[in-house]
């Protein structure tokens, strides 16, 4: 070696030793263009400790304008290819749920009456969900902490929709697809987001039946009844007095069905017509 080399600092002689950042692995010298270890760690000196940050929430990047569009042409689409699939189940359901009973509401009897009106209002109604529901998601904060990620898919579901359904389905079709893509190792296919879809929707059906016997009840009462008046909380007292548990959930086994095959056709639509656009 050349007499006039300057030799590297020997770590046991005293010499100035730059404070790592939590998790850092150790500075093995610069590498070229990079910066020094003082740019790197800011403006802490020699033998001054850097505290740890916890990870501050991050947001999603803003959608795109393509990515907005192609959202709300794949949710019209998913709506349409649902609702003409599912309308007569939806129908025999309300007639299950009716005080007259199923066979004085009509039975089996014209349950394709009203489908092109259903189909025609699908398209924008879905849609605008979807659009609602993607943008909201994308610029509401998205921490680190798995605590947040829920809240942030039920805020998103109830700005697409105020109903207490959505609020349930949302979120655990979103988990389910994130357990699936951890258990596989790369993100789900649409067909997996379908079961997802089938299997949150099927809970969440589950879970606000009571909610819908109200609702249909109030639909189908008579003008000037108490029921009649829209309050929720006295039609589900009534439903529990008259008819207790079961009249409560009256309806939750093809309401159930309905709703799981619907998940898999809407959401796996959805998400098979929105991967093709993009």
């Amino acid at each position: 070696m050349h007499s006039g080399a300057r030799r590297p600092p020997d770590r046991g002689s005293g010499a100035p030793r730059w404070p790592r950042p939590c998790g850092a692995r150790p500075l093995r010298g610069p590498r070229p263009g990079s910066p020094s270890p003082r740019a790197v760690l800011g403006r802490a000196g020699p033998g001054r400790a850097v505290p740890c940050r916890a990870a501050a929430p991050r947001r999603h990047p803003h959608m795109e304008p393509r990515e907005s569009w192609a959202a709300l042409a794949a949710g019209g689409v998913a709506g349409v290819c649902v609702d003409l699939i599912l309308f007569p189940l939806d129908t025999v359901k309300t007639r299950l749920q009716s005080p007259q009973g199923f066979w004085k509401a009509g039975g089996f009897r014209g349950i394709y009456a009203g489908v092109p009106s259903t189909a025609i209002g699908s398209f924008p109604n879905a849609a605008a969900f979807f659009i609602t529901y993607e943008n909201v998601k994308s610029v509401l904060p998205h921490g680190s902490a798995s605590y947040l990620t829920p809240v942030t898919h039920m805020v998103a579901a109830s700005s697409g929709e105020v109903i207490p359904f959505s609020l349930v389905q949302f979120p655990l079709w979103e988990a389910l697809k994130d357990l699936w893509s951890w258990k596989q190792g790369h993100v789900v296919d649409s067909w997996q987001s379908a079961v997802c879809g089938a299997f949150a929707g099927g809970f969440a059906a589950a879970v606000t039946t009571p909610l819908d016997v109200a609702k249909t009840r109030i639909m189908l009462a008579k003008a000037g009844s108490a029921t009649a008046r829209g309050n929720v909380l006295a039609a589900l007292g009534g439903i529990w007095r008259t008819q207790g548990l079961s009249g409560l959930f009256a309806g939750v086994v093809p309401r159930m069905a309905a709703i799981s095959l619907g998940g898999f056709i809407f959401l796996g639509t959805y998400e098979k017509t929105r991967e093709l656009l993009l």
